[in-house]
């Protein structure tokens, strides 16, 4: 928990004003992947999932938070 606190923390001073949980990083990981033409089954057995359902659960290509917020919050 002291992690999450952590990165809300980072996230606040870093004026990224975007909710970011736990599970933003592996939603950021596979965005990205998938955003630099990265195929979605490939991408599932990446990130251990047994159904592309719940991969694509992950693909945020259209929301808010982008790779370069996480890396302006220095994580």
């Amino acid at each position: 928990m002291a992690c999450v606190r952590k990165n809300h923390r980072r996230a606040r001073d870093a004026g990224i004003e975007t909710a970011i949980g736990d599970h933003s990083f592996r939603a950021i990981g596979i965005t990205d992947y998938l955003e630099r033409g990265g195929d979605i089954n490939i991408g599932k057995r990446m990130a251990g999932h047994s159904n592309v359902k719940t991969t694509e659960l992950y693909d945020r290509r259209g929301d808010e938070v982008s790779f370069s917020e996480i890396e302006r919050v220095g994580i």
